[in-house]
């Protein structure tokens, strides 16, 4: 089965970026691509791990995806910052083979809670909620 390969200028277009923002993704090391001259070719599965778009067939094969909501009490926005990113980190890590682990966080400094959702394959989100229990222990 061969693998559909896109120039940097249709990957921009895919997503709506400006073909330098996919260039500097690609320096950055965020999106794979391989050189062919003076110019890149990013293949189509690499384009949608980075966009957090599912691969084709995951209804098919029964894969199983997890909704997690979290809400944290009496958080400071100082400590919900600090949570927020390291989650974040944390949700960016693994490879391009596993489906991606869609994050997003919520502070309401009136209440002074944080509220995480997460969705992603059971275990990618029990790892997450380990390290959410890990950084809650910490401060």
């Amino acid at each position: 089965m061969t693998q559909q390969l896109l120039t940097v200028e249709q990957a921009a277009q895919q997503l709506n970026l400006h073909p330098k923002t996919v260039l500097r993704y690609i320096h950055d090391g965020r999106l794979p691509a391989t050189r062919v001259g003076k110019s890149y070719r990013i293949l189509r599965v690499d384009l949608d791990a980075l966009a957090g778009v599912a691969s084709g067939g995951s209804e098919l094969d029964g894969s199983a995806r997890t909704t997690c909501i979290t809400d944290i009490p009496d958080i400071t926005l100082e400590a919900a910052e600090r949570m927020a990113t390291f989650l974040q980190a944390v949700a960016l890590t693994g490879n391009a083979g596993t489906p991606p682990l869609h994050l997003q966080t919520a502070f309401d400094p009136q209440a002074g809670t944080l509220k995480i959702i997460a969705i992603g394959s059971p275990s990618d989100v029990g790892k997450l909620l380990e390290m959410m229990h890990l950084q809650m222990r910490a401060r």
